[in-house]
């Protein structure tokens, strides 16, 4: 059932790329043995498109029960090949509103010949203390990070007042469709009861932690185009491709108006419409490439398109229909929505981070005590799974070098320790 606090969605990475010195001074045994940890999780092949989702969990599930915790796993496909893992801290007051820390299992391909070092070996530089490997950031140091914290405030001595859950899902990288979606529409998600919630976001430079109050909406546009066929010699009005070279022309001059925003600083690289190409096809085939002397009947584009929550969708729309591709162009368009666009109440998908989210305070406290700052919180310009769990009406802001590994553990215990602790 929902929680009678705001949930609030946070995401959040601790995984800065440069911030600090190297430590003068070696690590100690147990540091040796979280950088190895994470090397050995590294080195589980869960990149698409077949990720070791059964090996994932062979590890983890041990792991998450070496510190006391209870493990779940549900399934919410009927082949049962994508484990959704549930690591679960139990608090003093079950009545409280709890606090889930979430995670993605998979990572995105590899290109092997593409990397310094195999990207599924889990390399460490002694030199410099990068560990290199697909999914380093992205983000499979958070489990461990958050499953080290754990094991240091138990050694402190620390015992929660609210239930602490992780969750640890499959697909995120290919849409989520079957994890964290389904998770957060299940019995099981209701269940927990979650009154805040941290999840990914991306790595800062700096010792000033970025943190991410909504996702961007995603859409895809594929627009195609129609006209006369006629030899290649030919110039003619109303061919296909030059029908589309115009869409696509029209686009081009929105999407540099929207970038100078961002070049110059006015505007975040989340608060602007995107609307990208990423792939164009048009031709006709030949046994050896495509015929060159004929101009086809048919040609199409498709574009990702990414909107912050709070644009006017009905613009976009309209400016698809009359401006991007008009119908007397011969232009005909498709229009995809891949997630949501409000929440259940029909309110835009955001998290407020201010005074008015009872959690937000708290979060911030946590950093500071941790010796870290954020930064203005922004609108992520990729998408999480956190996008899922505000669409119920929850609220979600976001957060390696070997010492950045570590230290991002001392972050998470305070930040652990603080939302653990709330009473509010």
């Amino acid at each position: 059932m929902p929680s009678p606090l705001r949930c609030l969605l946070l995401a959040f990475v601790v995984v800065l790329l440069s911030g600090l010195p190297r430590l003068a001074h070696p690590f100690t045994a147990l540091e040796s043995d979280q950088v190895a940890r994470f090397q050995e999780y590294l080195r589980i092949r869960t990149a698409h498109p077949s990720p070791d989702y059964a090996g994932a969990a062979a590890f983890l599930l041990p792991y998450a029960a070496s510190l006391g915790l209870h493990t779940t796993t549900l399934h919410f496909t009927p082949c049962k090949t994508k484990p959704l893992l549930l690591l679960t801290w139990r608090g003093s007051d079950p009545s409280l509103p709890s606090v889930l820390l979430n995670s993605h299992i998979d990572s995105v391909p590899a290109e092997p010949e593409h990397w310094a070092h195999p990207p599924f070996a889990g390399h460490r530089d002694p030199a410099t203390g990068r560990v290199y490997a697909r999914g380093a950031q992205d983000d499979k140091c958070l489990p461990v990070q958050y499953l080290e914290a754990i094991r240091g405030l138990q050694a402190a001595g620390f015992a929660p007042a609210r239930t602490v859950h992780i969750s640890l899902v499959p697909d995120e990288e290919i849409g989520g469709a079957d994890g964290f979606d389904k998770f957060a529409q299940s019995e099981e998600f209701r269940a927990l009861n979650i009154g805040f919630m941290l999840d990914e976001g991306q790595a800062s430079p700096t010792d000033v932690f970025r943190v991410f109050y909504a996702d961007r909406l995603v859409w895809r546009l594929i627009v195609k185009a129609a006209g006369a066929p006629g030899h290649g010699s030919r110039m003619f009005d109303g061919a296909a491709v030059d029908n589309l070279m115009d869409c696509l022309e029209t686009i081009a001059g929105f999407r540099d108006a929207q970038f100078r925003t961002v070049k110059s600083g006015e505007r975040g690289p989340g608060e602007v419409v995107s609307v990208n190409p990423v792939y164009m096809k048009a031709g006709i085939p030949s046994p050896t490439g495509f015929v060159m002397n004929m101009q086809p009947s048919e040609a199409e584009v498709g574009f990702d398109l990414r909107l912050p929550p709070t644009e006017d969708i009905e613009q976009i729309k309209r400016r698809v229909k009359e401006e991007w591709a008009p119908a007397h162009k011969n232009l005909t368009y498709q229009l995809i929505r891949k997630g949501p666009v409000t929440d259940v109440a029909g309110r835009p998908i955001f998290t407020a981070t201010n005074e008015s989210n009872p959690w937000w305070p708290i979060f911030e406290k946590a950093i500071t005590s941790a010796g870290g700052k954020l930064s203005k919180p922004e609108i992520l310009s990729s998408t999480t799974d956190s996008r899922f769990v505000r669409q119920a009406g929850h609220s979600c802001p976001r957060f390696l070098e070997d010492k950045v590994f570590l230290r991002g553990i001392k972050v998470y215990e305070h930040v652990i320790r603080a939302l653990s602790s709330f009473q509010g």
